[in-house]
């Protein structure tokens, strides 16, 4: 792509220089790929090489130079001279980015054995081992592609178009088009101008109208780029060059990095324009985004604690306009390669561009789902038609309409970087609406407020919710998968049901019925008894709790929670095998096992004793010597609850 996939909006001076010598040359290209100065080194190295002269170095830098402006059908030619070298010690980051350009050109089987060797040469990379543990993952974006129909916006120019966000129904963007100006500089990395903030009306179906240089008084005579802005349309946060005040900053090798601005509306102006704390002369924070409550944002950056050329960090917005301090996402997100670009849905999923996870080549789209602690699911690429061999970028969409904006230098567009809109006619993860009603077992009734749980195949809680007046609960599930739905409502027995979701988007009903408690408790009563519950089982020879257990366990909490006064007593039992000396230590940690469980639960550890019996208390024959089923042995693993106060 550009400079701006990797941050390094960098300003430079252009040098001219009548040299003679190769030496000379080479000193100069270098000094020139050095400042990112891409287009002259490469000018300069070029026709050093059409003189015959070769160079691992220079081939880098050709390679790079070509890979960092998103031009990977040309740096194939320069890596494939490199890796021609005889006798050349190649770092494996150019086995990756090899590994990609040749996946630009369709190569996907050489790709695949660069990728093998990478793998081999790689110490830990993470890009090596997502190689390894995805062998098939040109099979998985075939199953994530066809998604989408995506056609040119209509809003791009001859030159660099990207970076779309939403505001007050337009669509703000990068672009580097020619305004008129005929003293307008140009940008040494990429050989086009500076970019200003464009803006163009959306109409009903999204479809942009003629653009407009967006409001003056944020643009600036360097690089602004990437906006995001609030919902109320008064704060604006945007990359721009390390300039502010007429003064531009540059780091100690004395270029010119990118920042974080924020700015806010006054009187139809931008003002009081300032770049946010945790920036840096040092390095680079670009391409801003915020989660739907505005609380937190993601940007890229390459700053002290990146994994990898550039990372995706977060930040807290903090309720006086302060910021926390930044947090990588970690290694389920950020690689070794590049991360940038991201976006957060309102469904909490991030958006990224990445060409260190498996892709087609280039920067390719990935989406992962945030969780409600903060952690993320697994990577996915979002699929071919989002994605080509080139670089994709900037993806932007609309929960509700499924409508978007992406960014790409694929073949068939109008310039550097096209911008093009969506329309995403399937969900990358199929879901389903899980719903059901609460009712009472024998009059049908329904049970309003009823206490619904919805558990994942291992009984992890994933939601809680409460039926609504009519009885109703609905969960949205993930296609193909075991869930546990839990419902609970005072005065009647818990019941649960599991389910398979269908693999395939639509609607599964869950109905569910309570009966009244009908068993009136009291003292020396066995609560699992009484109440219909399962014995608590574990395995031979352990004290860990089962996931059956565990469930059987909530039940027992949830009575504990309706009568706060009642105190158990917990007895537990073990077959006749092994040791009776071996079977009094294990029964007596089994039942410290499961005490341990209900006061990490929330039980005062007051209303709670218990004691492990051994092989005193066997419920069937199998006592020493006498042959049974595992069945029969199993029986005799378990827990009591016996009731010792209400």
């Amino acid at each position: 792509m550009k400079k701006n996939i990797l941050l390094c909006i960098a300003i430079v001076s252009v040098f001219s220089f009548n040299i003679y010598s190769q030496k000379a040359k080479l000193a100069n290209a270098d000094k020139n790929y050095n400042n990112y100065a891409y287009i002259d080194a490469i000018k300069t190295y070029e026709k050093v090489a059409e003189k015959g002269y070769k160079s691992a170095p220079m081939f880098q830098k050709l390679g790079n130079a070509y890979y960092f402006n998103g031009e990977l059908d040309k740096a194939v030619k320069w890596y494939t001279e490199l890796f021609a070298m005889p006798e050349t010690q190649i770092e494996p980051t150019y086995y990756y980015r090899y590994a990609q350009s040749l996946r630009a050109i369709g190569d996907n089987k050489k790709a695949d054995q660069i990728l093998e060797q990478f793998d081999k040469i790689s110490d830990n990379d993470s890009r090596a081992k997502l190689f390894k543990e995805n062998t098939n993952y040109l099979e998985e974006i075939k199953q994530n592609s066809g998604r989408y129909k995506i056609e040119n916006a209509g809003i791009n120019s001859q030159y660099s178009d990207y970076g779309s966000s939403i505001y007050n129904n337009k669509v703000v963007f990068t672009s580097a088009r020619d305004t008129g100006s005929l003293g307008q500089r140009k940008h040494t990395w990429t050989d086009q101008h500076f970019t200003n903030l464009y803006s163009a009306d959306l109409d009903e179906q999204m479809s942009p109208s003629n653009p407009v240089k967006f409001n003056k008084s944020l643009n600036s005579k360097f690089n602004e780029a990437t906006p995001v802005f609030t919902k109320d349309g008064k704060t604006v946060y945007f990359t721009r060059n390390n300039y502010i005040n007429g003064k531009k900053g540059k780091n100690e090798n004395g270029i010119t990095l990118v920042k974080l601005y924020k700015a806010t509306l006054e009187d139809e102006k931008w003002t009081n324009i300032t770049a946010l704390p945790f920036t840096s002369d040092s390095y680079s924070t670009a391409h801003p985004t915020l989660s739907p409550d505005e609380k937190t944002m993601y940007f890229a950056s390459d700053m002290p604690g990146t994994l990898g050329l550039s990372d995706i960090f977060k930040v807290q917005i903090n309720d006086d306009g302060s910021f926390g301090t930044p947090i990588n996402l970690g290694p389920t997100v950020n690689t070794e390669g590049r991360e940038t670009f991201p976006f957060v849905s309102q469904e909490n999923e991030i958006y990224f561009a990445s060409d260190g996870h498996p892709g087609v080549g280039g920067l390719d789209i990935f989406m992962s789902r945030i969780n409600d602690d903060g952690s993320f699911n697994k990577v996915l690429n979002i699929g071919m038609d989002a994605n080509s061999p080139k670089d994709d970028f900037a993806y932007i969409i609309d929960s509700k309409s499924r409508k978007g904006f992406l960014s790409s230098n694929r073949d068939g567009g109008q310039g550097y970087d096209d911008i093009y809109k969506f329309l995403e006619t399937r969900k990358l993860i199929c879901e389903q609406e899980l719903y059901g009603k609460i009712t009472d077992a024998e009059s049908n009734i329904a049970l309003p407020n009823a206490k619904v749980t919805l558990f994942d195949n291992k009984m992890n809680i994933l939601k809680n919710v409460d039926a609504d007046s009519n009885g109703d609960y609905t969960f949205m599930v993930e296609c193909g998968k075991l869930y546990t739905v839990r419902a609970q409502k005072e005065n009647y027995s818990t019941n649960e049901k599991q389910i398979t979701i269908a693999k395939t988007n639509g609607k599964t009903n869950l109905p569910i019925a309570l009966e009244k408690d009908q068993c009136k408790v009291t003292i020396g009563d066995d609560l699992g008894k009484c109440f219909g519950i399962k014995m608590i089982y574990f395995d031979l020879d352990k004290s860990n709790i089962r996931t059956e257990a565990a469930l059987d366990l909530e039940k027992i909490l949830d009575v504990l929670n309706q009568y706060p006064n009642m105190k158990l007593d917990i007895r537990s039992h073990t077959d006749s095998r092994a040791s009776f000396k071996y079977n009094e230590a294990l029964s007596d940690r089994r039942a410290k096992s499961t005490i341990s469980w209900l006061i990490k639960n929330g039980v005062n550890p007051n209303r709670l004793t218990g004691k492990g019996y051994g092989e005193n208390q066997l419920v069937n024959r199998c006592a020493d010597g006498v042959k049974c089923t595992e069945e029969e042995h199993q029986m005799n693993r378990r827990s009591e609850f016996i009731i010792t106060a209400l």
